[in-house]
């Protein structure tokens, strides 16, 4: 009898000590299991929380340039992007050596997509990436600058929205306001891409219309004062495009004009804020929200060859008044409920 119990005793022993082991072995099973989800939901959680970074760049500080790039920070706001996406922002502040440096750094930190403004720094972003999406901003002629093959056809990893002036507009308009104008003096930056095609055009648009035209070009913001008072006696007006060096010191280029009663006619609106006299030109807000528009629709998966490059879509038609006024312009009542008039 005693064996008996003995062997039950030991029997109920192993029983224990084998129900204690599997309990133990189940509970580190769930700890794992537990600690995996739980290691897999925080995986989800920072991937789907994690920020597109996109890198916009400006190769100088200009107030045209500081419109586009602030309004497509605020439209890209406006559209509830915040939480989705990281804003880098990049300016060489007039160094374009710098350009290439500032690409590559946007590279290595593998930000998502490069927003260049203007012609400079978006062909310094197409030397830099193949494979990242470039949307430029204010790049007048994109094929020229040898980023797209054409406006319609897009097959790498770029594109963006022109900013093309109305040249034949603008001309009309100096014909109207200033019928006596028989020459225009051109100046210009000669090596910015977007000045030399719009001073092309203008060319163009003289040889086929008999308008006479002088020209001087500037390699730097110093040339301009020397630039324009070389032609003071030989025109009756000034044209300048859309040129980023010259929009960055129309202070002395008006100077200079209305000291020889000469009016400028421009590309940009920010030109005619500046003093110049009148545009039928690029409206740079407008410019910025096209672009963001763009951005955000490949943000939210549409493909780089959906979006072809665009041309802005609408015209700012200003004038100055107190410009015209200083030289002696009477705006005609009739043109004043067309145009903005700035300087009441």
């Amino acid at each position: 009898m005693k064996k008996i119990l003995v062997l039950v005793l030991a029997l109920a022993m192993v029983i224990g000590t084998i129900s204690g082991c599997s309990k133990k072995q189940e509970e580190n099973t769930t700890e794992t299991t537990t600690a995996a989800a739980e290691s897999t939901a925080a995986s989800e959680t920072t991937a789907s929380t994690e920020k597109i970074k996109i890198g916009i760049v400006q190769h100088v500080d200009h107030p045209s340039l500081n419109q586009i790039r602030e309004t497509i920070i605020s439209e890209l706001d406006a559209a509830g992007m915040s939480d989705k996406i990281e804003i880098v922002f990049e300016n060489a502040n007039g160094d374009a050596s710098l350009l290439p440096s500032i690409m590559q750094s946007l590279v290595s930190d593998g930000v998502d997509m490069i927003v260049p403004i203007a012609t400079p720094t978006a062909q310094a972003a197409a030397a830099a990436t193949t494979a990242i999406p470039i949307v430029f901003s204010a790049v007048s002629n994109p094929v020229e600058a040898g980023l797209v093959t054409a406006f319609d056809a897009v097959d790498s990893n770029i594109t963006g929205v022109s900013n093309s002036i109305a040249i034949e507009d603008i001309f009309a308009l100096a014909a109207e306001l200033s019928p006596e104008a028989k020459t225009f003096g051109f100046v210009y930056n000669s090596s910015e891409i977007n000045s030399v095609t719009g001073i092309n055009r203008a060319k163009a648009y003289c040889d086929a219309n008999g308008i006479a035209y002088k020209e001087a070009t500037i390699t730097g913001t110093a040339d301009i004062q020397q630039a324009a008072s070389s032609l003071v006696n030989e025109v009756d007006a000034f044209f300048t495009p859309n040129d980023n060096m010259v929009a960055s010191a129309m202070p002395v280029y008006l100077q200079v004009a209305t000291d020889n009663n000469l009016p400028i006619y421009v590309g940009a609106d920010s030109m005619v804020n500046d003093g110049g006299l009148a545009t039928v030109g690029i409206d740079y807000t407008v410019l910025g929200k096209q672009t963001a528009d763009m951005v955000i629709r490949i943000v939210n998966g549409e493909q780089i060859s959906d979006n072809p490059v665009e041309v802005i879509n609408q015209y700012a038609k200003m004038i100055n008044i107190n410009t015209a006024n200083t030289l002696g312009i009477t705006i005609p009542e009739e043109m004043k409920d067309d145009f903005v008039i700035i300087g009441e």
